[in-house]
């Protein structure tokens, strides 16, 4: 494990000979915005970020701390996406990133919601948590691919990273349960989401040579995540943050901490928890005929989405 001192120094090193491009979806809090904070820092500014959110004041908040850029192409922009857990919201906003931006080096992904509700389905017929954590960041990474090829084509950084859960995951899926329609808390949504990316992101490197597919864990983090959920939670957020503060994360060491486990990331697949730590291949690794299923589920379940909502206009 790698000390927050030494992740500090090697993020702190980071001094590519391009200019970079990055793009963080959930940027306007929590740990996305942390990570935007430490990639600005290391940057010093001198790169095109673009924050995406819902939240247009909390995002110019957060552009607002990144330190003041010297070089003349240096550009720090919101972009919108109305409701991240709605297939149409994020073909919306990739529309608008893939028309706005000439490439993509790094796109980090970590919106996200603390939820104990029972399925909760949007007007898509997706289940919101999983709306959130998975399908929309394959539907992210999915058409962001041509900026992410453009930079590595030119011989630079690019990297896709989905803050999430990585080593939560189980080590089966019920493949006549996907999406998980039946059986829903019984079926364990906080498993199958960490479960499902960590296929998708290693069918994207094995689909994708040279690019890099990035799934993190980033701990137990001292964040508004909870005050932004059910009202339970929100009263009993200050218990919980006081119970779990000797073993959880300031967003600022986390964000020193994804960044690293961004920036060290080979090509391929790869995986790392909140220390830092490359933990191997996730245990589904060798479940081809598993992994294959899921991407044809996710991609008609994407597409069915999309349809339904061309089809009414809702």
């Amino acid at each position: 494990m790698p000390s927050l001192a030494a992740v500090r120094a090697a993020n702190a090193a980071f001094s590519p000979s391009y200019f970079p491009v990055a793009v963080f979806v959930g940027g306007t809090a929590g740990i996305g915005k942390a990570i935007a904070q430490s990639f600005a820092r290391v940057t010093k500014g001198n790169a095109h970020i673009v924050i995406v959110g819902r939240n247009k004041a909390a995002a110019e908040s957060v552009i607002a701390s990144f330190p003041k850029p010297t070089a003349p192409e240096a550009k720090h922009e919101f972009v919108a996406c109305e409701d991240a857990a709605l297939m149409r919201s994020v073909r919306t906003t990739t529309s608008t990133l893939l028309e706005r931006l000439p490439k993509i080096n790094f796109l980090v992904i970590s919106a996200g919601f603390w939820s104990w509700k029972g399925r909760d389905e949007t007007d898509e017929g997706i289940d919101r948590r999983l709306g959130l954590h998975y399908y929309a960041r394959w539907k992210f990474i999915h058409d962001l691919l041509p900026l992410l090829r453009k930079a590595k084509d030119a011989g630079e950084d690019a990297k896709a990273i989905s803050v999430l859960a990585a080593g939560v995951g189980g080590t089966s899926i019920d493949v006549d349960n996907l999406g998980l329609r039946k059986n829903y808390i019984m079926s364990k949504p906080g498993v199958a989401g960490p479960t499902y990316t960590d296929l998708m992101m290693q069918s994207y490197a094995e689909q994708n040579p040279g690019l890099s597919f990035v799934h993190t864990y980033p701990g137990i983090v001292r964040s508004e995540l909870l005050t932004r959920s059910h009202w339970s939670m929100r009263v009993l957020n200050p218990l919980l943050q006081a119970l779990f503060y000797p073993v959880s994360y300031s967003p600022e060491d986390c964000g020193e901490y994804m960044l690293y486990a961004l920036l060290q990331a080979p090509a391929g697949v790869a995986r790392y928890n909140a220390q830092g730590d490359d933990i191997g291949r996730s245990p589904l690794y060798d479940a081809v005929d598993v992994r294959t299923r899921l991407w044809e589920h996710t991609k008609e379940e994407v597409e069915g989405a999309l349809a339904k909502h061309d089809a009414t206009g809702a």
